[in-house]
């Protein structure tokens, strides 16, 4: 049986999706949104800023969340379960879990050694010239 609003009686309600911002990406602000917030006094910035983190700081950030996202993407592409990777390294699942949320408490070796049990490779390169590299970076590839 039909309501007068075409729907049949009995069926739950249906489930909206975040929207897409054209980008791709659920996580970039809209400018108009931007803009309106401006408008109304709120600063709008990248958590480091806020959290008033060093140069150094940021990276260590950045190196961690890197790494935690590459070791749950090398362990999915492998197949493995959170628990599989747990025995390799010598750990539990939930510790993996945190391991892949780059948890604070998770120490980088840890990091790097669930990354290698995943099946990953760590390549760090010297920066080619000071010249043309920005601040001497290192470069890691995952």
């Amino acid at each position: 049986m039909k309501s007068s609003a075409g729907a049949s009686k009995g069926s739950g309600p249906t489930k909206k999706r975040a929207a897409k911002q054209p980008n791709g990406d659920p996580m970039t602000m809209k400018s108009k949104k931007r803009k309106a917030l401006a408008t109304a006094g709120w600063r709008i910035g990248e958590a480091a800023d806020f959290l008033g983190l060093t140069a150094e700081e940021r990276q260590l950030v950045e190196l961690r969340l890197t790494l935690a996202l590459a070791i749950r993407r090398q362990r999915q592409a492998n197949g493995l379960s959170q628990k599989q990777l747990g025995e390799r390294i010598g750990t539990t699942q939930p510790r993996v879990a945190k391991i892949e949320v780059g948890a604070p408490d998770v120490s980088l070796d840890q990091l790097v050694r669930a990354y290698a049990a995943a099946g990953g490779r760590i390549q760090c390169q010297p920066p080619r010239s000071p010249i043309t590299t920005k601040a001497g970076r290192l470069r890691v590839a995952l």
